[in-house]
């Protein structure tokens, strides 16, 4: 089974009396249903829906783990003391590694990832595991699911849970009640507005283009692109017009090279083709 260290992501401790009701009326995803051995998909959204941060949730002994991109840590731990007010609880950046398993089954105490099972797991350790795969290689096999990642697939504070597919990976809760920005993205799911996925790519030239390239067919604008790893890619692209271009016969490019765009094969929302 490979093992990958994970540099690029760390860990925010939530914890004392108040932790689980605290977060239950901040995040996404549901952490009062949380089961032992999972990390859960969630975000902490602006008012106004659009994802701030994103990560995954887990348990521990004596409150929560958000596992977050590392360079968003500081923001996380501030943006959530600032909601504290009198809650009993703490928020603090943990100084724990962070590492990825995939290709079979993981012995505790390694965590479950929730977004999808051929994910594979995630390991958090007060040493550095000794390791037999890279980052890269996560990296691609997570492109190669179909599964966005904050940062690398779409920006912070631009893109709603529905864009980034948070709705169907277990990253929101439709029936837990309020959270920041709940109504907006209750809105969108009732009224199924959602127009805008982050979608796979396949190049026929065999070499994914750079992140941010614009994605077009024609004279159309479809959206950009985000992480890509060999032949396959992940992009941004308004499902609409992609319909409206495949429809009229034209190819797709990214950053000029053609593309194959398919449907995420865990997806349930409409395809255009």
């Amino acid at each position: 089974m490979p093992l990958a260290l994970l540099p690029d992501r760390a860990l925010v401790a939530v914890t004392g009396a108040d932790a689980s009701s605290f977060l239950q009326g901040l995040l996404t995803c549901n952490v009062e249903t949380l089961p032992e051995g999972e990390a859960r998909l969630g975000a902490l959204l602006s008012p106004q829906g659009k994802i701030l941060f994103d990560f995954l949730v887990s348990r521990a002994p004596d409150g929560y783990r958000l596992d977050v991109a590392r360079d968003r840590v500081p923001d996380l731990v501030k943006r959530l003391t600032l909601y504290k007010l009198r809650a009993q609880v703490a928020v603090e950046a943990l100084p724990l590694a962070v590492a990825a398993l995939w290709g079979g089954e993981a012995p505790s105490p390694a965590l479950r990832d929730g977004r999808l099972a051929d994910l594979g797991w995630r390991l958090y350790a007060a040493e550095a595991p000794a390791t037999d795969a890279t980052a890269e290689a996560y990296a691609a096999h997570r492109i190669g699911l179909a599964v966005p990642e904050g940062g690398a697939d779409f920006a912070f504070g631009d893109a709603f849970p529905h864009e980034a597919l948070m709705d169907q990976l277990g990253g929101v809760d439709f029936k837990k009640g309020c959270y920041v920005g709940q109504e907006v993205v209750s809105r969108m799911q009732h009224r199924g507005t959602a127009r805008t996925r982050i979608v796979p790519l396949v190049y026929r030239d065999g070499e994914a283009a750079p992140a941010g390239e614009p994605v077009t067919a024609g004279d159309r604008s479809l959206g950009q692109t985000g992480s890509g790893a060999g032949p396959r890619g992940l992009a941004m692209v308004r499902t609409d017009r992609l319909g409206e271009a495949l429809a009229a016969g034209e190819t797709v490019l990214a950053g000029g090279r053609a593309v194959a765009v398919e449907k995420p094969a865990f997806a349930s929302f409409a395809w255009p083709v």
